[in-house]
């Protein structure tokens, strides 16, 4: 079915520095591209006239722009919000996290993708870079769920001879999938040593996969790389031969000049994370000098235990704010260039072409979301971009589609019963937390 959006107030993300940023006009869908971006009535005519069963939806009030893009999240550790709050990281993962999902089995993990990906949709993510564990079973979900997805098969030392047939089956389930990709995502190189770190490289040369990793992001990494290899993470990744356009780098937190201009070299993605990394102090990214160098950043939300949400223009406000405050700024990361983050360059991030996504534009996949901006922290509208920014949240989100299949209707997930999702995830919380 094609869907017509008219009266909306449209956010396309391609305006070049002359032109305004949004203009109110009408956006057509037809199969899984955007077949209609106008300002013309006579051309909206002739798209209804072509379309004679189309799905019209008017915006008055409401701002269309592309779908946000999560660079980096592990989705299902859901399961394990607010479970472990207010230590320090290794404090975190070694005495809390790591014992959880050691007692998870892959059910749980499906069952904690399914409610994140629900928390993400409602919040207008689009496409979201996952790293966790059991993700051939997170193939299906995601499907089924209607997002696009690249599901990043999560590796330790302790466990690459699981993870790595895991990873294997998950590029079968998703083979011919136009939504899932999946990808190798070593922990960390303080994690893995550089042979397995290799091993997860050689099978995205195998299967043309893409490569993520966390990288510097706190001083006890820095220290361990230190103290192993004489380098930082990111020089030790490079000369291993690991970092290329295809590589997305989580956090990117302590790195020099030297370490930022290999990223921007090199094409990595850089997922700023701002609200994990300022709730566990992990430290600033310097994401305005990464700008400046030409590193294509990006940004993610991380997990739900170190966040504690998926709201990404929650994220965007903090990344924006964060930036201005770091380098007392506050010229530093505007709110155009914040969105930007999460749209255009996300789509790089992802492997797609310029144009193909994260813009509103003739002949691109048809990601879009529809933000009601008839409240009131969102008027008056003195600029629009601005209060999307600064002043969105994620219950702002009305009708979000996917490959050009509306998945969240007026804040409704079709085939999803929310209260039924709730009790299950009760559920599996308590059988983990009670197992041995």
């Amino acid at each position: 079915m094609a869907i017509l959006f008219t009266n909306a107030t449209v956010l396309p993300m391609t305006a070049a520095a002359d032109q305004p940023l949004t203009f109110t006009g009408s956006v057509g869908v037809e199969g899984h591209r955007i077949a209609l971006v106008t300002a013309d009535p006579t051309a909206v005519e002739a798209f209804r006239a072509a379309h004679p069963d189309l799905r019209e939806i008017d915006c008055r009030g409401k701002l269309l722009l592309p779908g946000l893009i999560n660079t980096h999240c592990h989705a299902a550790m859901t399961l394990q919000r607010s479970y472990a709050d207010d230590m320090a990281l290794m404090e975190w993962l070694n005495d809390c996290i790591w014992p959880f999902e050691a007692r998870q089995t892959a059910d749980d993990v499906a069952l904690g993708m399914t409610l994140g990906i629900v928390e993400m949709l409602l919040g207008g993510v689009t496409s979201f870079v996952d790293m966790y564990y059991h993700e051939n079973r997170c193939v299906e979900v995601a499907e089924r769920l209607g997002i696009r997805a690249l599901l990043g098969c999560n590796y330790f030392d302790t466990n690459i001879e699981e993870v790595l047939p895991e990873l294997e089956d998950a590029v079968q389930r998703a083979a011919g999938s136009r939504l899932v990709k999946i990808a190798a995502a070593p922990h960390a190189a303080y994690t893995v040593s550089p042979e397995n770190l290799l091993r997860g490289k050689e099978l995205c040369r195998k299967y043309g996969l893409h490569y993520m990793t966390h990288i510097a992001e706190t001083r006890d990494e820095m220290r361990i790389v230190a103290e192993r290899f004489g380098t930082t993470p990111v020089r030790h990744l490079d000369a291993l031969g690991l970092l290329d356009e295809r590589t997305i780098g989580a956090h990117c937190i302590w790195v020099d000049d030297r370490d930022i201009a290999i990223l921007a070299e090199r094409g990595v993605a850089v997922s700023h994370n701002p609200q994990s990394n300022m709730k566990i102090s992990s430290g600033v990214a310097p994401v305005a000098k990464m700008l400046r160098a030409g590193a294509l950043v990006t940004v993610g939300t991380d997990g739900t235990c170190s966040n504690n949400d998926l709201d990404m223009l929650e994220e965007l406000r903090t990344a924006a704010f964060l930036q201005k405050s770091a380098t007392a700024d506050p010229l530093a990361l505007p709110a155009y260039e914040t969105l930007r983050l999460a749209t255009v360059n996300g789509a790089r991030a992802l492997g797609f072409a310029p144009g193909e996504l994260g813009v509103v534009a003739d002949g691109a996949l048809a990601d879009l979301v529809v933000v009601d901006m008839q409240k009131p922290h969102m008027q008056p509208i003195h600029n629009a971009v601005s209060n999307l920014v600064y002043c969105g949240k994620a219950a702002d989100v009305e009708t979000v589609v996917v490959d050009g299949r509306i998945v969240v209707d007026q804040r409704r997930i079709a085939g999803v019963d929310l209260p039924a999702l709730y009790r299950e995830v009760a559920d599996a919380v308590g059988r983990i937390i009670s197992r041995d």
